[in-house]
């Protein structure tokens, strides 16, 4: 297992800052937003490429993720989503995404996580099937693009979102086809809808490519915060991972920590540090 650290933290902050700080705390990764203001594909030319190559180099440091949830550069967290109710937001979700597996080809990314459809207000009369459709049809077509590149798509469930828990999750992969589409674990989001994060990596071991790692309030409120300022138990987290043979990278994701990220990597690190088997 190897620890990362996302870039959604530094969005005060160069790329190239970000990168070097989390090098310099000790991460043996960086996870890299495909969003303004650090990689949004659609705004990089061939040189801002290459400088985030050397950059990376340079630290001695990997590439965990691409990160190609958000789309703040065209609206928010979410939108648009894969499951829009007009079909040129949806294409919008998609070819954002086969611009991010490009970008994940050219900076020796082997993967990057998407959002696990979109938002659904479950208290309304949504045709759950026809959502799902809409994603899968959106999905298997950045797939085509991911198995040329050889870049593996992670859907990555959240909660009140299309995907939020793991019945879902495994509903939904087995009308996968592609062997390059599989799953970002996010620790605490399956802690946030009342699963048990230990379990699922054994349940869920078959599609796990790389985590997210945050802490949750014991109110399972769906807060990132410091790992050991909740309630999650990593250290069974950890020995769950051992016990599957995990040796990928597991990235630390607090962007709410803005203000401060390098004092939020550095604690991050060292807390997890001291705990990881």
């Amino acid at each position: 297992m190897k620890l990362a650290f996302s870039t959604n933290a530094f969005k005060k902050y160069s790329l190239e800052e970000s990168i070097k700080t989390i090098a310099d705390i000790g991460y043996d990764g960086v996870e890299i937003l495909c969003d303004i203001p650090h990689a949004y594909p659609d705004n990089l030319g061939e040189k801002k490429i290459q400088s985030i190559i050397d950059c990376v180099s340079n630290c001695n440091i990997q590439i965990s993720n691409l990160n190609a949830f958000t789309l703040y550069a065209i609206t928010d967290v979410y939108h648009p989503s894969w499951i829009e109710n007009e079909k040129e937001l949806r294409q919008l979700r998609i070819q954002h995404t086969i611009n991010c597996i490009h970008l994940a080809k050219k900076l020796l990314s082997k993967n990057l996580s998407t959002e696990p459809g979109g938002p659904i207000d479950r208290n309304t009369n949504n045709n759950i099937h026809e959502l799902e459709k809409l994603f899968l049809d959106g999905l298997n077509s950045a797939a085509a693009v991911a198995e040329e590149e050889r870049v593996t798509i992670l859907v990555e469930p959240e909660p009140n979102l299309l995907i939020e828990n793991s019945k879902q999750f495994l509903n939904f992969i087995r009308n996968v086809s592609s062997p390059f589409v599989k799953l970002n674990f996010d620790i605490g989001h399956f802690y946030c809808v009342r699963e048990d994060p230990v379990k699922l990596i054994n349940d869920l071991s078959e599609y796990i490519v790389h985590f997210h790692l945050a802490d949750i309030a014991d109110n399972r409120v769906h807060n990132h915060l410091l790992p050991g300022k909740g309630s999650i138990d990593f250290r069974s987290v950890f020995k769950a991972m051992d016990d599957i043979g995990y040796e990928g990278f597991v990235t630390v994701e607090l962007y709410p920590y803005q203000d401060n990220p390098a004092y939020a990597a550095e604690m991050a690190y060292k807390y997890l540090k001291s705990i990881i088997p």
